[in-house]
């Protein structure tokens, strides 16, 4: 994986922070908008009309691409940074670190949707847990205001290793944590403008959309329509005056929770598949979202900040319905007290990899306790082997994909994971570290961007489950995933490698996008981050070379490079199984459409019933 050289002349010019800017020569603002786990199709003059009228007046990329696995913490990695996963590191929201995480409860499995859960990864590797410099730090050092607002976790990435207490500028942030304990302090100058602005200098709680609900009790049926009317307050009535005011060049990261957050725990749907995330609650959630861009982008016009600021739309990943059913798994045949019977518990693939391996099996969220019979891991994650301090094999439970790392890196454990993991109906796909060498019915991750120069330990083994559409006529509207996950069934999730999850939104508009242009090249979350990079003039020394591209094709003047496509095929597994990769290419660079066992996976339908045609095309390359 490298990145494809497209060249183009912008006019902008590096500038040490001290500096003005000529007005000849100033790159124009930027405001990144991002809509939590937005469906790439769902977007309509009904469902959201702000992001169609972006979409229809500015640039559609209807071909857009979330990065795998399809996770918040993940594709935010890639949006700031630019880089593929293999190089920031951040493979899912819930990694294996490899230390004690102290503000996780001192779990080796620590979920980094946490402030100080970043922090202290940050201080244990190296400084920067992700190993790549983000527009935002870029930004700030070259004399930019900066900002991100919005949902914990992914809103900090942006500008992670912003030292607050040290001299110079530095990034306005602002999420679920201001005004507590481990929320980034405001400055004096954003107190005081709260104040006269008659705003709270802490964040209100999301209040009702949090509730999950259980396996008896629907979860939330309300978007999370305060907190956020809150963070747009904030960005149009304090920050974006204060750019103003500044006159300088600025850079605005707004990440919204909806629609994610009342996908995630809608209430719509409860044990059912349908209406799933089709239902109001979600919709609602597309709405709250779509009137925060409808609220920013008023504000940028009453400033008259419109002609000279670029607004770029981009999801961090696609969404699906989750189900709970499997056929052939031990877990799902078990009871536990928390789940319906007959549905997969949090934590199968934990517990069915615990009984295929013989391994003992303990929790790291529990303080590395034994897993009891008729129990499962209490956040899913698990360390299986003798001694829990010294795991032969750690599980680190997402959603849609699971990490499982080994880190003793033993191949003969590998082999023997993998068998168990292709008896399994609700597996779709395998992908393994080329360390550990090649295995029937796997592909390497390499393959897909996954290997990198990753300052945190790299996943041994990335599982990917099944997924089909179900409820309506788009089947990236209505995909169904089985999910690892505390939710249930009728309820959202992520992760996946089907093209419901990797199917996100993206539009953009402004002075260096070119009005009414329906983009036919594949993009991807990367090249976000890189696109903005370039308008803004800024170059990093990467430490990785797995990086995104410029989507010249979209900017004013810009070229549009050719585009092809192919699939990566393995060795069929013993059983007849294969891991297939869908993907498209713009010169070197690979975007992956779709991947898993064809038949399994929402975007292989199709390949299952040409498997053998496809294999004799140039285009596609066997293992």
């Amino acid at each position: 994986m490298r990145r494809a050289v497209v060249i183009l002349s912008t006019g902008l010019f590096l500038l040490p922070t001290t500096a003005a800017f000529p007005q000849e020569s100033r790159p124009h603002n930027i405001i990144l908008f991002v809509p939590d786990g937005l469906r790439g199709r769902i977007v309509s003059a009904e469902t959201a009309p702000a992001m169609a009228e972006v979409r229809e007046r500015g640039v559609n990329f209807k071909n857009s691409h979330s990065m795998f696995p399809t996770f918040t913490t993940a594709n935010a990695s890639a949006m700031a940074t630019g880089h593929y996963l293999g190089d920031t590191g951040d493979f899912s929201n819930t990694i294996y670190a490899g230390y004690p995480v102290g503000p996780a409860g001192g779990t080796v499995t620590p979920f980094l949707e946490s402030d100080p859960v970043i922090r202290d990864a940050d201080e244990h590797f190296g400084g920067d847990y992700l190993n790549e410099e983000t527009i935002l730090k870029m930004a700030r050092a070259k004399g930019f205001s900066t900002a991100a607002l919005g949902k914990l976790g992914p809103t900090l990435i942006f500008d992670h290793t912003d030292k607050i207490g040290s001299e110079g500028s530095h990034s306005i942030v602002f999420d679920d944590a201001t005004g507590g304990k481990n929320g980034v302090p405001l400055s004096d100058e954003i107190r005081a403008a709260l104040t006269t602005a008659g705003l709270p200098l802490a964040t209100p709680a999301r209040g009702e959309n949090s509730r999950a609900g259980d396996a008896k009790t629907p979860g939330t049926l309300v978007p999370n329509t305060v907190q956020q009317a809150y963070f747009v307050d904030v960005a149009t009535k304090v920050v974006l005056p204060l750019f103003k005011a500044r006159n300088k060049p600025f850079v605005l990261v707004f990440w919204s929770r909806d629609p994610d957050g009342s996908q995630h725990n809608n209430g719509d749907s409860l044990n059912a598949v349908t209406p799933g995330i089709n239902g109001p609650t979600s919709l609602a959630g597309i709405r709250n979202a779509d009137n925060n861009l409808a609220a920013l982008r008023k504000a940028v016009d009453d400033l008259g900040l419109a002609a000279d600021t670029n607004i770029i739309i981009a999801s961090d990943h696609g969404f699906s319905t989750i189900s709970k059913k499997s056929q052939t798994s031990p877990a799902a045949k078990a009871s536990y007290d928390d789940t319906p019977r007959d549905f997969l518990p949090l934590g199968f693939v934990a517990l069915d990899l615990a009984k295929a391996l013989e391994l003992p099996l303990f929790d790291p969220n529990n303080n590395n306790a034994k897993v009891a019979d008729g129990a499962h891991p209490k956040a899913g994650n698990a360390l299986l082997g003798a001694d829990p301090a010294k795991p032969d094999l750690v599980v680190a439970t997402n959603g849609g994909s699971d990490l499982i790392y080994l880190p003793k890196r033993d191949k003969k454990l590998a082999a023997r994971t993998i068998e168990a993991l292709l008896e399994q109906d609700y597996v779709s796909g395998i992908f393994v570290d080329d360390k550990l060498g090649r295995f029937r019915g796997t592909l390497e991750m390499s393959q897909i961007g996954l290997k990198g120069k990753a300052a945190t330990p790299t996943p041994s083994i990335v599982v990917n489950f099944r997924s089909y559409a179900e409820g309506c006529d788009e089947p990236t509207n209505c995909s169904v995933e089985v999910a690892d996950t505390i939710l249930r069934q009728g309820q959202g999730m992520h992760g996946s490698f089907g093209r419901g999850d990797i199917l996100n939104f993206m539009a953009a508009i402004g002075p260096d996008f070119k009005a009414g242009y329906v983009d036919p090249l594949p993009v991807n979350n990367a090249d976000v981050g890189m696109t903005i990079a370039g308008l803004l003039g800024l170059r990093a020394a990467s430490n990785g070379g797995l990086t995104g591209r410029m989507m010249s094709e979209a900017l004013a003047n810009g070229i549009v490079p050719k585009s092809a496509g192919g699939t990566i095929t393995s060795k069929p597994a013993a059983n007849g199984l294969r891991t297939v990769v869908k993907y498209q290419q713009v010169l070197s660079q690979r975007y992956f459409d779709a991947a898993g066992f064809p038949g399994r996976t929402v975007g292989l339908d199709v390949e299952s019933r040409k498997e053998k045609t496809a294999e004799k095309s140039p285009a596609v390359r066997k293992q």
